[in-house]
């Protein structure tokens, strides 16, 4: 089932608009009839097209569809990475249910991204996260920030109910079995995730002093661009019906 994105649902007919009109055109060949998924980012519905013009495809709603949000919203601060990876790691975090995701200039972080290009990259940013989240049938999209400094993050996080810090050097899993066990519905998380170096002592003071529990993901030592997703799939696994 074909998934896509509006503003705002209209009853009884929607009206899609955008670039998306010409995919269900000319790539997918849809027609009045075919059925397809649309959502406004808080809730979803079965619909059926009515009508295709070259600027708009109107479409009929029939049914409201169970939601497929995480029971806790996740925002993960991600350690800016080297190359394309925080690409992956965008694409994977919205597979897997994160709501919001700020790349964070930290100590360790190789890549500096020039003032004048944060717009342009965050734009391309957003864009992989609509595609991830029509993929995966999400009800969000998720926001995806500029990149940020470390103090910026932190103050950020600040609002936050719950802070999960992932370090390399924390022992003992049944630590984080507790830790994500005792997560509520609907409580907002922060996830912090370290570049390829890792965290500065510095930084993991900093963290822990404003109150992020510190989490071990395992024995071995995962790439930055798959620890957010290992965290995201057991909160799927433990909070999921």
């Amino acid at each position: 089932m074909f998934h896509f994105f509006v503003p705002a649902l209209t009853f009884p007919e929607t009206v899609i608009t955008g670039e998306d009109v010409s995919h269900i055109r000319n790539v997918l060949r849809m027609k009045p009839g075919d059925a397809l998924e649309v959502s406004d980012g808080t809730a979803c519905f079965l619909a059926e097209i009515t009508e295709l013009s070259p600027d708009a495809v109107r479409v009929r709603l029939r049914k409201e569809q169970a939601g497929a949000e995480l029971p806790v919203p996740v925002t993960v601060f991600q350690g800016l990475p080297k190359s394309d990876k925080l690409e992956t790691i965008i694409q994977k975090c919205t597979e897997l249910g994160a709501v919001r995701i700020v790349p964070v200039e930290m100590h360790r972080s190789i890549v500096k991204i020039d003032a004048k290009k944060k717009a342009a990259r965050q734009s391309r940013w957003q864009g992989i996260a609509e595609s991830a989240a029509k993929q995966s049938r999400r009800t969000v999209i998720p926001q995806i920030s500029e990149a940020v400094s470390f103090a910026d993050a932190l103050r950020q996080s600040g609002a936050l109910e719950v802070q999960l810090l992932c370090y390399e050097h924390a022992r003992g899993m049944e630590q984080t079995r507790q830790v994500l066990g005792s997560l509520r519905p609907s409580e907002t998380v922060g996830l912090w995730i370290g570049p390829e170096g890792g965290f500065e002592n510095s930084e993991v003071e900093a963290l822990t002093h404003a109150g992020a529990q510190v989490i071990t993901l395992g024995r071995r030592i995962l790439r930055t661009e798959t620890a957010g997703p290992a965290v995201l799939a057991m909160l799927t696994y433990l909070m999921e019906p």
